[in-house]
């Protein structure tokens, strides 16, 4: 039965890296339910105050660092909140409208149509600015993946 439960439990693990490429995916709650799972299976014990410290910490890192990459990534090439809002709409319609290469294509072209049209700017500068939120959404799930390793390491290092 052991290894039932540590195949549910890395299953959730694998579920939260998936949420990188797909944001609807809630990778920080499939973390959270398999340390949840490991304590039901089989004790809450190494789940110190300290333990949950350390996380709460790093899921705290993952938010800023989600919306730290895509601000920058659009403000360094010219964008503003619309181009921001623009990209984190099509980050999560994206995927769904174009599947798997949506998620490349759909910050892109949020940002590049929100400058475009709402703030009026011009077609190239749109192009530049959306560039801008795909290289900040790249930055974004390769440093909330190092983070997410982070926390499973932990997690391994405390059972």
């Amino acid at each position: 039965m052991d290894i039932l439960y540590w195949i549910i439990i890395i299953a959730l693990f694998i579920i939260s890296f998936i949420g990188l490429i797909y944001p609807i995916v809630p990778s920080v709650l499939f973390i959270l339910g398999g340390y949840l799972l490991y304590g039901l299976f089989f004790s809450f014990e190494p789940f110190n105050w300290f333990f949950w410290v350390v996380q709460g910490l790093f899921i705290l890192l993952l938010f800023v660092a989600d919306f730290v990459a895509n601000l920058l990534g659009i403000k360094k090439y010219g964008g503003s909140k619309a181009g921001i809002w623009g990209s984190t709409i099509g980050i999560l319609v994206g995927p769904f409208v174009i599947p798997f290469l949506g998620i490349i294509i759909g910050p892109f072209l949020g940002a590049v149509i929100a400058e475009w049209l709402i703030n009026k700017k011009g077609f190239k500068e749109g192009l530049t600015i959306g560039f801008g939120s795909v290289i900040g959404f790249i930055s974004s799930v390769v440093t909330k993946g190092l983070i997410q390793a982070l926390m499973l390491i932990y997690f391994f290092v405390i059972v």
